[in-house]
């Protein structure tokens, strides 16, 4: 039997781009908005989710959008950045790395292994790239989010800001080597 669940690599359109914003907009509010002011919510959601710049992030090569499907449905995606400088002194050459910049699941299907489904795609795709590793961001605040990292061996290896609205967060750098 086949599982019902398909991960496709998002069509770089303006279809999809509208479905995007319209996803990433309702699943980071499911994620964040209980521990978030929200005017800051409603102000990173804006500048984040726009049909426009998700048009231009789907646009860029360095960029790839995993869509996690099931039954007609897409109820989780990752952003996949290739060459990623994310954590590294800027005067240093940047090892062959793919960073799982945004990694969202409805909460209706959090708990299912939709997730780990969707970071299984985002490795295979690491390896398929050539990446030496894959880095990620994740709020210090978000204990679920960093337990699940941690299980696929990601190691903390700095910090980085991220701003929400007017609010400066401290996002973890999580790094997993691939050779």
């Amino acid at each position: 039997m086949t599982s019902p669940l398909r991960i496709l690599v998002a069509k770089r359109n303006a279809a999809t781009a509208a479905q995007l914003a319209e996803l990433g907009q309702r699943l980071f509010h499911e994620t964040y908005a209980a521990q978030n002011a929200p005017e800051d919510m409603a102000a990173y959601e804006a500048a984040t989710f726009s049909p426009e710049k998700q048009l231009s992030e789907l646009q860029d090569s360095n960029t790839v959008f995993l869509l996690a499907q099931l039954v007609q449905e897409v109820v989780g995606y990752a952003k996949l950045k290739l060459h990623s400088t994310l954590g590294l002194d800027p005067d240093k050459t940047p090892e062959d790395r793919l960073e799982v910049e945004r990694l969202y699941v409805s909460q209706d299907w959090i708990g299912t292994g939709l997730g780990a489904a969707l970071m299984r795609r985002a490795i295979e795709e690491a390896r398929q790239q050539g990446s030496r590793a894959v880095v990620l961001g994740v709020w210090e605040k978000n204990a679920r989010a960093l337990e699940f990292y941690r299980r696929f061996g990601f190691k903390q290896v700095g910090t980085h800001p991220f701003t929400v609205g007017s609010d400066e967060q401290t996002d973890l750098i999580l790094r997993k080597g691939l050779q």
